[in-house]
C-alpha cells in the first residue's frame, strides 16, 4: 500500500476505518487497505439506525466479501445522524469509491476532540506496514 491509498484529510483507526471530520459530523468508512484485503464486497449490514447511540469500538455493522465477513467498529462515541443505506443495494461502491461513494455512517461525536486521538494519515500507514511484517 503507497501513501496514495491514505487520505491526508481524514484521521483512521487500528481497524481500518477513516473518519473525515467536517462541522461537527464524522463521516465514517473503511479504508482502501481493508477493501484491497477484503477482496470484492458482497454485502453491507448495519445494525444501527439514525439517532442511535455509538460506544467507540463496538462494532456498528459488518461487511462481508468473498474471502471474509468483518465487523464495522465506531471510531468515537456519538449519535448517527445518517446512514448510507445504498450501500446494501450496492456493496460494490466501497470496492468502486471507498473514500467517496462508498461511506458508511455520519456520526455526530459526543466530544469532538476525541477525533484527535484517532490516527493520522503517516501513523496509520505506519500502523499499516508494521502488521504487515
Amino acid at each position: 500500500m503507497s501513501a496514495k491509498d491514505v487520505k491526508t484529510d481524514r484521521k483512521y483507526t487500528k481497524e481500518h476505518e477513516w473518519a473525515w471530520l467536517s462541522a461537527g459530523k464524522l463521516r465514517v468508512g473503511i479504508t482502501a487497505f481493508a477493501v484491497d484485503q477484503l477482496g470484492d464486497v458482497t454485502l453491507v449490514n448495519f445494525d444501527v439506525n439514525v439517532g442511535d447511540k455509538l460506544l467507540a469500538g463496538k462494532p456498528f455493522g459488518t461487511i462481508e466479501s468473498v474471502k471474509t465477513l468483518s465487523d464495522l467498529f465506531a471510531p468515537v462515541n456519538g449519535t448517527i445522524v445518517e446512514v448510507n443505506r445504498e450501500l446494501e443495494e450496492s456493496p460494490e461502491l466501497v470496492n468502486d469509491d471507498c473514500y467517496g461513494k462508498g461511506w458508511m455512517i455520519v456520526v455526530e461525536c459526543d466530544t469532538p476532540a476525541d477525533v484527535e486521538s484517532l490516527l493520522t494519515a503517516d501513523a496509520y500507514l505506519k500502523h499499516v506496514e508494521e502488521s504487515a511484517h
